[in-house]
């Protein structure tokens, strides 16, 4: 009889830690996948840089945009180019508590450097911005508002996955297969 009762609890316990351990994967998916829709959003955003780039030197001058300080693109291309290196290292290791601390610096930098452009440009043009960049400034300003719903769903998946980690006893199991807190944007 007793070992009845041992071969139960022994079998109890390795449903237990298969159901502890399923859940952890689905709260690190979870985070996942809102790190994937967030990462869209990001990915329109450099496309949206380069469109407006491209309309810097569009063929025919009449349309092209007015030209800010070359300091100021110059400034927003370091910054862009700084951001898409962090997505990249970012989109290999999401939940990397470096990885999205750079990824975080790198799109307050890109943003403050497009804000930068802007009140150039909006300065060079007796303080409005001009007709031609208020195309990219309404996208730029619709992309902030969903980007900034993805960062939000991201962030609150990566708090239920550092929750779910860091009870007892699953946290024995993430230390078992090396799963680590994952850090906010």
């Amino acid at each position: 009889m007793n070992m009845w009762i041992s071969w139960i609890l022994l079998a109890l316990l390795l449903f237990w830690a298969i159901g502890a351990y399923n859940r952890l994967i689905r709260l690190r998916s979870a985070a996942l996948q809102a790190f994937g829709a967030l990462d869209a959003h990001w990915q329109r955003w450099i496309a949206l840089l380069a469109d407006c780039a491209a309309a810097r030197t569009g063929a025919d001058q009449a349309d092209a945009l007015p030209e800010p300080p070359s300091d100021k693109l110059a400034a927003l291309a370091a910054a862009r180019g700084q951001f898409e290196a962090s997505l990249a290292v970012a989109r290999a290791r999401p939940l990397d508590g470096g990885a999205a601390a750079a990824l975080s610096a790198a799109t307050q930098v890109l943003d403050a450097a497009w804000q930068a452009m802007i009140h150039e440009a909006a300065r060079a043009s007796e303080g409005v911005a001009p007709p031609a960049l208020e195309p990219w400034i309404h996208q730029r300003e619709q992309l902030a508002l969903h980007s900034g719903e993805a960062r939000r769903q991201f962030n609150e998946a990566v708090a239920q996955y550092n929750h779910g980690i860091a009870q007892f006893p699953a946290n024995l199991l993430a230390w078992l297969f090396g799963m680590k807190q994952g850090r906010a944007l």
